[in-house]
């Protein structure tokens, strides 16, 4: 049935039981009777003619028409978020707000190192968040981000076209504690007798160095596996293992002298990705940020 006008009301608690998967949670969030709930929804189907839902069970599954309307709710409403602060910025607010996400494996000083160009300005304030790659990017897709910081970098496609793009490729190199100026580090010789504490198995570093132990003909200890740079960092200087990380991590302790790198690490390298989705009003803010990085 041809249609004209877009009930929003019915697309929004649609968007809303997409999202959650369960129409009483959704009601109870809303403050309506499930069967009101109900009813909305099937208007919208009845209007589309297409059914939108799979009901199985107690949960919902989104038709092929449910997963294509979900995409175009997704923009109308992050559309509308973008709008209010928009008018709200142009209307007297002076303070603008850059929210940005961190995966929680990119090193803290990498992401403050990235962020000191905006840091200390008085009209901006920094809304910091911490997260895995999953659960970062649907905030970034409707919004409530405006940048993701990941060691990870994101294609596009027909339902999400990220805009990804790497701001940074930094060497890696072998931490420890000092050593003794008459018994210097040799790589890769001395590689099979230290602890290693080394990213684990998801990471591109972890894989790189493993795929180089093997050309090498290396058998290494594994003292510890660590997906967190924090906890890393913590190791590399409490425990007196050797760590397998980029230098920003640890860059405090290596300029006090509590650790020393040893070498760096040939053909390993960790990069460094921004991303972001297109605007109708791109943040001047982060526009600056971006122009100031380069790879």
């Amino acid at each position: 049935m041809p249609f004209s006008r877009l009930n929003y009301r019915h697309l929004y608690y649609f968007w809303m039981v997409a999202k959650e998967g369960h129409l009483t949670r959704v009601a109870e969030q809303l403050h309506v009777s499930q069967s009101a709930l109900s009813s909305q929804i099937r208007q919208l189907e009845a209007q589309m003619n297409h059914a939108l839902f799979l009901r199985q069970g107690r949960s919902l599954q989104l038709t092929e028409v449910g997963r294509v309307v979900l995409g175009y709710a997704d923009g109308i409403f992050a559309l509308g978020t973008e709008l209010v602060a928009a008018v709200a910025a142009g209307g007297g607010q002076k303070l603008q707000r850059l929210k940005v996400g961190g995966v929680a494996n990119v090193s803290r000083n990498f992401q403050e190192n990235f962020l000191r160009p905006v840091m200390g300005m008085e009209d901006v304030q920094l809304v910091l968040e911490s997260g895995s790659l999953d659960e970062l990017l649907p905030r970034l897709a409707v919004h409530k981000l405006d940048l993701v910081l990941s060691n990870r970098p994101v294609s596009a496609d027909d339902e999400q076209p990220w805009q990804c793009r790497r701001i940074a490729r930094q060497p890696v190199c072998l931490v420890g504690k000092p050593r003794p100026a008459s018994r210097p580090f040799r790589f890769p010789e001395d590689l099979a007798e230290v602890k290693l504490l080394l990213p684990g198995h998801s990471s591109d570093i972890r894989t790189e160095f493993d795929m180089l132990c093997e050309q090498l003909q290396i058998k290494i200890q594994v003292f510890a596996e660590v997906d967190d740079m924090a906890m890393l960092r913590l190791l590399a200087r409490d425990s007196g293992g050797v760590a397998l990380l980029p230098a920003v991590v640890v860059q405090d302790e290596l300029h006090s002298g509590v650790l020393q790198q040893y070498c760096v690490v040939p053909k390993v390298y960790e990069n460094f990705y921004a991303i972001s989705v297109e605007r109708q009003f791109q943040s001047v803010v982060l526009k600056k940020l971006l122009s100031s990085t380069a790879d």
